[in-house]
């Protein structure tokens, strides 16, 4: 029996009401495996999809929750990237076991999603009859270009901040782009590929450009004039019938107390003032423009897009592009839009399903437009910032957590997910490395998710520095001798 089949039931219509396609979610018989480091970017959508699960190699629960699966012999391996922990899990005998029980059960073949894949994911998943609903590397790999979103942004007729696409050898040839794009002095420069936080260099003088040279000589360019910006983060997913745009939240980026990269993505809000309403109309028409211009490309599903507003000027610009699922996913899909209708993540599947549907994109759109002045939610995406290796002797453990009035956390109890927080006084930690495993500068110790903001325009609040203490006070660990080779999770905001 093929999705098709299964539509409704009277043999096969296309679903065309939000209640028909949930009553579809809900009864669905193909197993559907989220496939990553930890379960951290679609926690919880089992809640909505009948048989989703989550293949994982650091099970935050220890084997207490009922659709996370861990192979039990995980022998040392010297993983250099996500991509890597993803193509052992698929190629672990376990980790097939488990799939093809499954399969049996069913009599459907698997479908596989994920954040961080490459060709060899695609080879492995096309051997073992895996159907990896993803747009293609190739052309992932295209898209995540900054250079190639400016231009397919700019033919869409979505901007991105004033800019000049070029080459430079020095700072010389540096300021002359830039002067002949009327962008003065006081300028940011990206590389085509790799995160923001890394690979964003603001160059103001020659000295500044002698600073970060080797990393800007010899790449091509986005050369942009430096802006007094708010910047916003949205989730997308593109459609045959157009692109769901979901709610917009703003960055956490670079507090010392979460990352040690200056720049770096560390959490998100999501509450009604993230961008006005008149900023957001413009922002939503910018993102289903890129989206459109995606399509054309040969690219549906999930992507992520960030916006700038112009405080001085009151324009509003497109950002980044990350063409996959992303970190901000957790916050997407508790909105109060995801409720109403689906999450964000099952048009995704829609796309990816032997199904035929029918759904109103525009009305869609005005109605979590709607929703998004009523709902708040925060996460910090925990790093370690001390420079030095050491083993984890204790860990805090995954599940809910209360912050008391005296500001000291505790607590509560073991939680599959962070769907039943409520308050912003109780939140859900996801602990990622356990006893045992190595703490280093920049690995990701956890993800805290929360009502409530934890910035405002002075910083972190009050609230948000207990609940860093606290979890942080969790944790003792003993230094070791040398350095083991280790790679941060890179959840990819």
């Amino acid at each position: 029996m093929n999705d098709a089949a299964r539509n409704v039931s009277d043999g096969g219509r296309p679903l065309r009401t939000i209640s028909e396609i949930r009553s579809f979610f809900r009864t669905n018989v193909r197993p559907i495996f989220f496939v990553g480091p930890t379960a951290f970017n679609l926690l919880g959508i089992d809640r909505w999809v009948r048989n989703f699960s989550y293949l994982v190699y650091y099970d935050s629960w220890d084997g207490a929750h009922p659709l996370v699966f861990s192979p039990k012999n995980k022998p040392f391996v010297e993983f250099e990237s996500s991509e890597n922990i993803n193509n052992y899990l698929l190629r672990d005998p376990e980790v097939q076991a488990h799939v093809a029980s499954r399969v049996r059960s069913s009599g459907l073949a698997p479908m596989i999603a994920m954040v961080f894949f490459d060709e060899e994911t695609e080879r492995i998943c096309e051997e073992l009859g895996y159907n990896l609903i993803l747009p293609p590397d190739s052309l992932r790999r295209h898209l995540d270009s900054k250079i190639v979103t400016t231009r397919l942004g700019e033919e869409a007729g979505a901007p991105s901040v004033p800019n000049v696409l070029g080459r430079a050898e020095t700072y010389a040839e540096l300021a002359e782009l830039a002067a002949d794009a009327g962008l003065g002095s006081d300028l940011v420069v990206q590389t085509p590929y790799g995160d923001s936080g890394k690979t964003t260099f603001f160059i103001k003088e020659e000295g500044h450009w002698r600073r970060d040279a080797e990393h800007m000589v010899g790449e091509e360019l986005k050369i942009m004039k430096r802006i007094n910006n708010r910047a916003a983060a949205v989730e997308a997913v593109n459609t045959r019938h157009g692109t769901v745009v979901g709610p917009f939240m703003t960055d956490l980026t670079g507090y010392p107390e979460l990352t040690p990269y200056k720049g770096g993505w560390c959490g998100n809000d999501l509450f009604p003032e993230a961008l006005s309403e008149e900023h957001r109309a413009v922002a939503i028409e910018h993102v289903r423009r890129l989206g459109d211009r995606l399509r054309q490309e040969g690219y549906r599903g999930f992507f992520e897009v960030d916006v700038l507003v112009d405080l001085d000027t009151d324009q509003v610009y497109l950002g980044e592009l990350n063409p996959r699922i992303s970190g901000a996913s957790s916050m997407t899909n508790v909105t109060a839009g995801a409720y109403a209708d689906i999450p964000l993540f099952l048009f995704h599947l829609l796309e990816f399903m032997d199904v035929d549907y029918e759904v109103d994109i525009d009305e869609i759109n005005a109605r979590w437009r709607e929703l998004a002045a009523v709902d708040v939610w925060a996460q910090l995406i925990m790093k370690e910032t001390v420079d030095s290796v050491e083993r984890i002797l204790a860990a805090p453990r995954t599940g809910t957590w209360h912050l008391d009035d005296d500001g000291s956390l505790r607590f509560v109890r073991v939680t599959n997910d962070w769907h039943d927080v409520t308050h912003e006084d109780e939140c859900f930690f996801l602990r990622v490395y356990a006893p045992g495993d190595y703490r280093f500068k920049g690995a990701d110790l956890g993800v805290l998710v929360t009502k409530g903001r934890m910035q405002t325009a002075d910083g972190l609040t009050q609230r948000c520095q207990h609940y860093i203490d606290g979890i942080r006070s969790q944790y003792t660990s003993e230094k070791l001798p040398e350095t083991p080779t280790v790679v941060p999770i890179g959840y990819v905001k």
